[in-house]
């Protein structure tokens, strides 16, 4: 059996780009500043399915990172393209959390079972960009090891809405949304210049 695969797949392992895929994901999930959000939901119908809500968005990630290109190569986009649009799409998400306006507007979910936890507040369009856009600047095992640690800060998070809320209050997750929204608004312009140049 050959393990050479195996062996490229660990060996591209790379902490600085770990490091800034986790930190990229995590200003694009948000969960922190979704807080004031799991908070009404436990409110309205008494419990949230952190677990599930954490696993299933797990794998919609890590399955899109592995079939989205193959899908867009079925209608004839690139990556590169893909990710330049990841970039605009990155580039609104940022300018919401720091202007503290609301560009894409989601029917307010009514349940709080898999589908409006794992989808789309935790793996929403952005998110899911975010993840095909990273595809083509870093190794996949890189984004697979920054989907494992959101995704397990996600869970805690989840499990904690009440308790976070209540540390930092509703400033301090203003001030989070706005220090992580610059750092995605820089995150963005990086994507699109480095995208770009491919293109022509």
């Amino acid at each position: 059996m050959d393990y050479s695969f195996l062996v490229n797949f660990f060996t591209a392992f790379n902490f600085k780009e770990f490091f800034t895929a986790t930190m990229i994901l995590f200003a694009v999930i948000d969960i922190i500043g979704s807080v004031p959000i799991i908070i009404d939901l436990r409110r309205k119908v008494g419990h949230v399915q952190s677990e599930k809500a954490s696993v299933v968005a797990g794998i919609l990630m890590i399955v899109f990172l592995f079939v989205g290109e193959r899908m867009l190569n079925l209608i004839g986009i690139d990556v590169n393209s893909f990710a330049v649009a990841g970039a605009f799409i990155i580039f609104f998400i940022a300018l919401e959390m720091i202007l503290g306006v609301q560009l894409y507007k989601d029917e307010a979910p009514e349940t709080a079972a898999i589908i409006p936890i794992a989808f789309p507040l935790i793996a929403g369009a952005g998110t899911l960009t975010s993840v095909l856009s990273l595809r083509s600047e870093y190794a996949v095992i890189n984004i697979i090891a920054a989907i494992v640690v959101n995704i397990v800060f996600v869970y805690l998070v989840l499990k904690n809405s009440g308790y976070i809320e209540k540390l930092i209050g509703k400033q301090g997750i203003n001030v989070v949304r706005k220090i992580f929204g610059v750092i995605l608004l820089a995150i963005a312009v990086k994507l699109f210049t480095s995208n770009i140049k491919e293109l022509f």
